[in-house]
């Protein structure tokens, strides 16, 4: 087998279906052509991104009405089609399912991709790297794996991240820290992964985080003071997420009481989980970054800017993977498309500094 062959990419995704208490089983196919319906906005686009006939689109619409004895989709001639209420909650299902799997999935697949070439033969340097999920190491990995850079990749916590460096079980670990006040107080989340002297910051972007909320923010949330209303209904990132940190930071800067916040005790593990929370109508808001926010069409307050960083050990800065991460960091091209993520800023990537020594 080429080394082309040892090199290609693992894809994962998830599917899922509907059995009926008789027996019956939902085609998958026909929740992939509602998403598309409520993508494209009629049901003959819809057929077309998935390459099928708009016969056998119709059948399909047909077999899932059929399952669930109600219309899924108003057809109104020159307007296209909408989706019914049934309808919108199936799509709204699958879009949390996609947000809040991604990641793990993604992570899976990068390490049997790695398996799998080192039984078929001899591979280049893996390049270890252990991060907490944000979109523009998403983007770096897949820019590293199409230049042919081995990678393994582990979407973990930031404080996960920084002790597995510590324990060298990866060689570069992605974690963030927020701009400001807040700052050295962040630093001290991850201090005892942080202790030595041989340590490297590697600037990957700029991002904001802040609160997500629905179109035309109908339960007018404008402040974190606002979470505490008991009508809002708050969906939070997970326990020992760096954004959930962020935001109880900023809640203790303003004098808020935490757990007064309806809902703040229910995590979800991707910024794009809460995001498709939010937008599906099961949250009125949510706290993470802006890039899923804006795809969802959601409406976004920004809090707070932090920088994405990877750690690494200086004396690893000269190894050819690490090299070839630098590489595509400086590369403008990659640049601007963290650029083009809501939200991100590129202005200092690939930048390399030394780890600033705590206050004190």
């Amino acid at each position: 087998m080429s080394e082309d062959a040892a090199m290609q990419k693992i894809t994962i995704r998830p599917v899922w279906t509907i059995q009926a208490p008789e027996g019956g089983t939902l085609p998958p196919r026909v929740l992939e052509l509602l998403v598309q319906v409520q993508a494209q906005g009629s049901l003959l686009a819809a057929c077309q991104a998935l390459g099928m006939s708009y016969r056998h689109g119709w059948d399909l619409v047909r077999q899932g009405e059929a399952q669930f004895g109600t219309t899924l989709l108003h057809m109104e001639r020159g307007k296209g089609s909408t989706l019914t209420p049934l309808g919108e909650k199936l799509v709204w299902a699958d879009h949390r399912i996609t947000a809040r799997l991604k990641p793990v999935l993604d992570s899976l697949a990068s390490e049997l991709a790695v398996e799998i070439g080192r039984t078929v033969q001899a591979q280049p340097t893996v390049l270890r790297i252990q991060a907490s999920h944000g979109f523009a190491v998403e983007a770096l990995v897949e820019r590293l794996q199409q230049n042919g850079q081995a990678v393994e990749l582990r979407y973990v916590t930031s404080t996960a991240a920084a002790a597995a460096l510590h324990d060298g079980a990866c060689d570069a670990a992605g974690f963030h820290l927020p701009e400001g006040a807040l700052r050295e107080q962040a630093r001290g989340w991850y201090g005892r992964w942080l202790a030595d002297e041989d340590l490297r910051l590697i600037d990957v972007a700029t991002r904001r985080q802040g609160l997500m909320v629905a179109p035309g923010n109908p339960r007018k949330v404008y402040e974190l003071a606002d979470l505490l209303r008991p009508e809002v209904r708050f969906i939070n990132r997970q326990a020992g997420s760096g954004t959930r940190l962020l935001l109880e930071g900023l809640l203790a800067q303003a004098g808020l009481d935490a757990g007064a916040i309806p809902g703040f005790e229910q995590g979800e593990f991707t910024h794009a989980a809460v995001a498709a929370f939010v937008a599906s109508g099961m949250a009125d808001v949510g706290f993470g970054l802006e890039t899923p926010a804006r795809h969802f069409k959601l409406d976004f307050l920004p809090l707070a800017s932090e920088r994405y960083f990877l750690l690494c050990r200086a004396s690893s800065l000269a190894t050819p993977a690490l090299q070839a991460l630098l590489g595509v960091l400086h590369d403008p091209d990659f640049q601007a498309r963290v650029d083009a993520l809501p939200g991100y800023a590129a202005r200092h990537c690939g930048r390399v500094e030394p780890l600033p020594p705590p206050p004190g």
